[in-house]
C-alpha cells in the first residue's frame, strides 16, 4: 500500500511539473503585430503571469525628441511614465485544461485603455492575444511572434 500511495504522490509530481512547463512556455520576448514593441513576458512573484514593454521601434516622441510618455492614460499623475518599461500585460494565470492564459488585462498605452484579456500559443512562437470588454466576443485577437535572438 505504501509503494502504490508513493508512486501517485510521484506521478501527480510529474503531471504538476508538466503543467508548469506547458504555462512557463509563455515566458520570452514577444513582438507586437506590428513589430514597433517588445514585450516580455514572465512569471511573477504571486505566480501569474505579466509582460512590460522592452523595446520600441520608435522610442522617441516626434513631438517632444524625447523619450515616449504614457501620455493617454486616464490617470494624470501617470502620463509621466515612460512607455519602456511599461507593464501592460498583468495578472494572467494558466488554465491547463484549455490551455490559455487568462484573466488578465492589457493596457494600450496608444489610448490609454485597459482590457480583459486572454493569451493562447497557436506554436512556440505564436501567441494569439485577445483583448475584449465584457465578453470575449466582442473584441480583437492580435498575433504576436516570439523574438528568437538570445
Amino acid at each position: 500500500m505504501k509503494g502504490l500511495y508513493t508512486l501517485c504522490i510521484l506521478l501527480l509530481m510529474g503531471f504538476s511539473a508538466l503543467a508548469q512547463d506547458a504555462a512557463d512556455k509563455v515566458n520570452g520576448i514577444w513582438f507586437n503585430t506590428e513589430a514597433t514593441a517588445k514585450i516580455q513576458i514572465y512569471k511573477t512573484t504571486s505566480g501569474h503571469y505579466a509582460g512590460k514593454i522592452i523595446w520600441l521601434k520608435e522610442p522617441t516622441d516626434p513631438e517632444t525628441g524625447k523619450p515616449k510618455l504614457d501620455k493617454h492614460n486616464p490617470d494624470k499623475s501617470k502620463r509621466t511614465i515612460p512607455i519602456l518599461e511599461l507593464v501592460n500585460l498583468k495578472a494572467f494565470s494558466y488554465d491547463s485544461d484549455s490551455r490559455v492564459w487568462q484573466h488578465g488585462n492589457i493596457y494600450d498605452p496608444k489610448n490609454g485603455k485597459d482590457y480583459s484579456c486572454k493569451m493562447e500559443l497557436t506554436d512556440d512562437n505564436t501567441l494569439k492575444v485577445r483583448g475584449y470588454i465584457g465578453i470575449s466576443l466582442l473584441g480583437r485577437t492580435e498575433t504576436w511572434k516570439r523574438d528568437k535572438k538570445k
